[in-house]
């Protein structure tokens, strides 16, 4: 009998992630409710008639020796994975690792990957983690782990392979792009406990929020960091850039800090049971603050669900490229103590209307990542200082500012212009919300 707990993922596996990450998870209280077309008693007897002699025969006939149940895993795992990339079979084992990764700590690697296309991509390499230090990159397509093809592996398969203790090797090759060859990264395994909410101040007026991942902890750490600076702030960058996904309520709860009324998200499946909405209060809304959005090919699932939904309700200019392309929604089912299937049962739409799964979210401004070249060190140019009466008073005044922005560059809660010139995508985000701050007062 179907255990009645049961995990729901939402649009939040973006895809498993590598030892990763997987999206936290939440709990329901009861499945969804199952309703089939009409089969005949008939039908339905042959069907598993001719199932039960299959197995029959592979086991007595298989030149390996293979218990019966092996045999109905490896069915079950064909089953599931053949409904859709995000399907799968999961076994003690796997099953187990999902209930620990869900604590938020854990060993591995720190990327998060997904199908596209038919092939095994990285979503987004997690912040600091042992993948980003080594520089692998989303949307690099895994070719081999530690040599061994991907072309016939699941999601699950892949994450399996790279699983592994702390402080141990591995080797991924890629295929990126921008590169003629592929990519070889020697990776150690380390722990991954993840700092989800960062926030940092640009120009003394813009407050930054670099999001990482959805975990339990967004909507309250955001709304800190809103507190924090109500008074001094005057505009939000939002940095969903290489965000995989994490809980459903937090992407709800998120939007709901910045949009008053409407619908979040909605999501529609096979059946009405599984159709919901998700919408704004305004007892929910803390600030209408201008606000700029960064989002690339690594954001998926619940980024493209807060970055959507943002900007179907013109609250926000999203800026950097197109998103991931993931709106589908999982749920995790236990079939026993220690065993479960994750099935897809709907898909996630955005405000508007529009999907996200397979096409994902594009941006008011696309603007592709690079680092901005400047002409600081130009000696050719002639400026006020090198004349013979310049005002000197005047330069030891600005002298004294300089001292102090020196000073306060070494904050590191504080992006420097230095720093914006580095990012391509940062700057033109900074240049669009100075532009609102002074278009809307």
């Amino acid at each position: 009998m179907l255990n009645k707990k049961f995990i729901t993922l939402g649009f939040i596996t973006t895809a498993t992630a590598i030892s990763l990450f997987f999206s936290p998870s939440l709990f329901a209280a009861t499945p969804p409710k199952v309703i089939q077309k009409p089969v005949t008693e008939a039908s339905r007897l042959e069907a598993l008639a001719k199932f039960t002699k299959v197995l029959s025969i592979v086991e007595q006939y298989n030149v390996d020796d293979v218990t019966l149940q092996e045999l109905i895993d490896k069915s079950l795992q064909g089953m599931m994975t053949n409904l859709d990339a995000h399907s799968a079979f999961m076994n003690k084992k796997s099953f187990e690792s999902l209930k620990v990764q869900t604590d938020g700590e854990f060993g591995g690697l720190g990327i998060t990957v997904g199908m596209k296309d038919g092939a095994l991509t990285v979503i987004a390499p997690l912040e600091g983690t042992p993948a980003d230090k080594a520089g692998l990159k989303a949307e690099d397509i895994i070719l081999k782990i530690n040599d061994k093809s991907t072309l016939s592996m699941t999601i699950d398969d892949a994450v399996s392979v790279m699983r592994g203790e702390i402080g141990t090797p591995i080797d991924i090759t890629v295929v990126r792009k921008s590169e003629t060859k592929p990519l070889h990264f020697h990776i150690i395994r380390g722990k991954i406990d993840i700092q989800s909410v960062y926030t940092k101040q640009i120009d003394d007026s813009i407050l930054y929020i670099r999001i990482t991942s959805f975990d339990k902890k967004v909507v309250e750490g955001v709304k800190k960091a809103i507190n924090q600076y109500k008074n001094k702030d005057k505009g939000i960058i939002l940095d969903l850039r290489n965000n995989p996904g994490g809980l459903l309520d937090q992407a709800v709860g998120l939007v709901d800090l910045f949009v008053d009324k409407g619908i979040i998200v909605s999501q529609k499946g096979r059946t009405k049971t599984e159709d919901k909405e998700y919408d704004a209060t305004t007892a929910a809304t803390m600030t209408k603050m201008p606000m700029v959005v960064l989002i690339n090919g690594g954001s998926a699932s619940a980024s493209e669900i807060v970055s959507g939904a943002l900007q179907d309700h013109k609250r926000a200019v999203l800026v950097g490229t197109k998103s991931f392309g993931k709106g589908s929604v999982q749920v995790v089912l236990p079939i026993s103590e220690d065993e479960a299937i994750k099935l897809t049962i709907a898909r996630y739409y955005l405000p508007s209307g529009r999907t996200i799964q397979a096409v994902g979210v594009t941006p008011d401004i696309e603007v592709n990542e690079g680092v901005i070249k400047t002409d600081d060190n130009n000696d050719f140019m002639i400026k006020e200082a090198d004349l013979k009466q310049h005002l000197e008073k005047e330069l030891q005044k600005d002298a004294g500012k300089a001292d102090k922005t020196k000073e306060k560059d070494k904050d590191d809660k504080v992006i420097t212009k230095e720093q914006m010139f580095k990012d391509l995508q940062l700057k033109e985000a900074f240049g669009i919300i100075k532009a609102l701050i002074i278009t809307k007062g």
